[in-house]
């Protein structure tokens, strides 16, 4: 038994109600006290730091915060970690830019069969409507792939239009649209399941095992670096888990424990839809009978009700400012046997809705669902709630239905066309994150990467100021509508452990859970907000073992 006493620290434990503690002791990899320094030394047996003669090794931490380890609660950890090797396209403002930044990624893999790019915003194309002849102008040749900054829709060229084999014959899929011209052309946006179902499972085919598990590593570096100890993939399938199963029988274990919910998209056979159903609870049971469960845990399925308001394809209650609207991905009528099953399988439910009229939807299914189904505990969640009702608030609080919420996705500097496609007060009224702390609804933080920046504290940042870490100049959003500190931090933590029902081993520093925890170079609970902006993770600790530490 190896037992280290770290002390003279700031540590948020992410306890409600209570103050910072001075000091916390880890034992083989659990935390085993926290509080004050001479608390911590009797509760472990250590009468003196002094380890020739007790035995109990201390470290000083010298004043530095200390906080649980951030839980991403709604991330892609497969897409992201590809997405880190693609063109990045989220700062390009024009169509000429795009292009230049696509023809530099071509010249730097001169051998690569496709060009793949991610995050370009609508509000980069004049009109907001690229088209596959855009790309053509640059990159005639070889298929060109973009996932746009929301992850929605994919912008492919002719080239990719032909590899995918889209002509003028193919039909739309549920939930999707393939964009066309007058004459009935494909122009090269793939819309919702349109993108997921052509591009996406294409070039998913493309890509080996071994691709995959490079695309993992990345993404655990990365989020390492950034202070996450763990995570909710919302986009699971086959591929990812033989990938992430692979890591594990590779190394023996992941870089952190991760849950994740198996992605649903309506067939149009509700039986076909049900058995889907079947097959994750079924795939749940066998891995939460082997090795693999105490890093990798499939938590429930996640139903995409509706796209984005940035395409105008999120479901509204009152149409866009040009004057459309658009059906709910899953309606209603479609999603209740589907999640009554899954609810009565004992899955958590996750619902992707953006628009107010989806959330409402959304909430309609949990309550058939509790209706349906025995009296038990769950934790059902609603994904974004970029634009939502009041009296949709309200009936989350009264159900404890937990809103997993993404910070990044309000930054001003990703907003204008945001608000451009709303056009009326409801563009005023997005994001509206004090209205769900008083109605007492659970709340977790995310970051929903690699649709929004990774990082944790940039996160942080516009979780408490309401401004933009892209571009820190741009006035905030309705900076009434923030968190405290104390709030968000345990949102980013505690409510991601909550939500990803990973509570009963991690986000709070407290004695009998992993021991998963941050060194930071600033204190959030006293430091201006903007600092954040500059602040470092020095240490993330896993298990109570160094996990990354800054140069």
């Amino acid at each position: 038994m190896s037992t280290t006493i770290y002390r003279n620290g700031t540590v948020f434990t992410a306890e409600t109600g209570s103050s910072p503690a001075e000091a916390f002791a880890v034992t083989d990899g659990l935390f085993a006290a926290v509080g004050s320094l001479s608390d911590v030394r009797a509760a472990v047996g250590a009468v003196t730091g002094d380890p020739a003669t007790n035995g109990v090794a201390e470290i000083d931490l010298d004043g530095a915060f200390v906080a649980p380890g951030i839980i991403d609660s709604h991330t892609h950890l497969t897409m992201f970690g590809e997405a880190l090797g693609k063109a990045q396209l989220r700062d390009c403002g024009s169509l000429a830019e795009i292009q230049e930044r696509l023809l530099e990624w071509r010249r730097s893999h001169p051998d690569a069969p496709r060009v793949l790019g991610v995050s370009w915003m609508f509000d980069a194309i004049e009109g907001g409507r690229p088209t596959a002849a855009m790309l053509d102008e640059v990159l005639p040749d070889i298929p060109v792939y973009l996932d746009a900054n929301d992850l929605h829709s994919v912008w492919t060229n002719t080239a990719g239009l032909a590899e995918l084999g889209i002509d003028r014959d193919t039909p739309n899929p549920i939930g999707g649209e393939i964009a066309r011209d007058g004459n009935g052309d494909a122009t090269g946006m793939l819309y919702e399941t349109a993108g997921t179902q052509f591009a996406w499972d294409f070039l998913s085919r493309a890509t080996t095992q071994e691709d995959k598990v490079g695309f993992l590593e990345n993404a655990f570096a990365a989020y390492l670096e950034s202070g996450v100890t763990g995570a909710t993939d919302m986009a699971l399938n086959e591929s990812d888990v033989d990938a992430i199963r692979a890591l594990i029988a590779r190394d023996g274990r992941l870089p952190f424990p991760i849950t994740a919910h198996w992605i649903l998209e309506p067939s149009g056979d509700t039986e076909q839809d049900l058995a889907g159903v079947a097959r994750v609870a079924a795939l749940r049971d066998l891995l939460a009978a082997s090795e693999d469960s105490r890093w990798f845990r499939i938590a429930g399925v996640k139903f995409i009700m509706d796209g984005v308001i940035d395409a105008c394809t999120a479901t509204m209650r009152a149409p866009y400012a040009d004057g459309s609207n658009c059906d709910p991905i899953w309606s209603a009528e479609r999603i209740m046997p589907v999640a009554a099953a899954a609810d009565a399988a004992g899955l958590q439910i996750a619902m992707h809705a953006i628009g107010d009229r989806t959330s409402e939807i959304a909430l309609d299914a949990i309550e058939h669902c509790i209706r349906v189904g025995a009296l038990r505990p769950r934790r059902h969640r609603i994904e974004h709630l970029e634009s939502v009702t009041d009296a949709t608030i309200e009936r989350m609080g009264e159900l404890g239905v937990t809103a997993s919420m993404q910070p990044v996705h309000c930054d001003p500097a990703v907003l204008a066309n945001w608000k451009a496609m709303l056009g009326d007060d409801r563009q005023e009224q997005g994001f509206p994150w004090q209205k769900f702390r008083e109605a007492g609804v659970p709340i977790t933080l995310g970051t929903d990467a690699p649709t929004a920046p990774h990082e944790a504290l940039p996160n942080l940042f516009i979780a408490l100021t309401g401004g933009s870490a892209i571009t820190p100049s741009l006035p905030a959003y309705h900076p009434e509508r923030v968190f405290t500190a104390e709030e968000a931090l345990t949102a980013l933590t505690a409510g991601g452990a909550y939500a990803g029902e990973m509570d009963q081993t991690s986000g709070r520093i407290r004695a009998g859970l992993h021991a998963n925890f941050i060194v930071l170079d600033i204190d959030p609970l006293t430091a201006d907000p903007s600092a954040l902006l500059e602040a470092k993770v020095q240490q993330t600790f896993v298990l109570g073992e160094e996990s990354h530490r800054a140069a």
